[in-house]
């Protein structure tokens, strides 16, 4: 069974960056739809940045200009790479891989703090 890891996360001060990383056990090639989402505190889920497999990418609005979604599918790797980060991206950051998967990484912590 294919398993997604989150790597990346942790401590940075407002106006910083962080890349965040999400490793396959498996191939993603055939995946059409991979994405992040994040959760904060007594929140709930959305979705931060999505990638298909032709590339194409959405982010939700509060974060574009800022990050940056990417995959790579000889490593089996997506990628967000976040920059001028404010308070309010703190979340705990999860991964996710479409069909024909349909799995969930354990998330990764954000935290943006002075």
């Amino acid at each position: 069974q294919v398993q997604l890891v989150e790597s990346g996360g942790g401590l940075v001060q407002p106006g910083g960056s962080l890349r965040l990383s999400c490793a396959a056990s498996g191939s993603i090639s055939s995946v059409a739809f991979m994405a992040w989402f994040r959760q904060a505190p007594g929140k709930a889920r959305g979705l931060v940045a999505s990638v298909r497999g032709d590339n194409s990418t959405n982010y939700t609005n509060s974060v574009k200009g800022r990050f940056v979604i990417s995959r790579d599918n000889v490593k089996n790797t997506l990628y967000l790479q976040m920059s001028n980060l404010k308070p309010e991206d703190t979340a705990l950051y999860y991964c996710f891989a479409g069909g024909p998967y349909n799995i969930w990484g354990q998330g990764t912590q954000v935290t943006v703090s002075s």
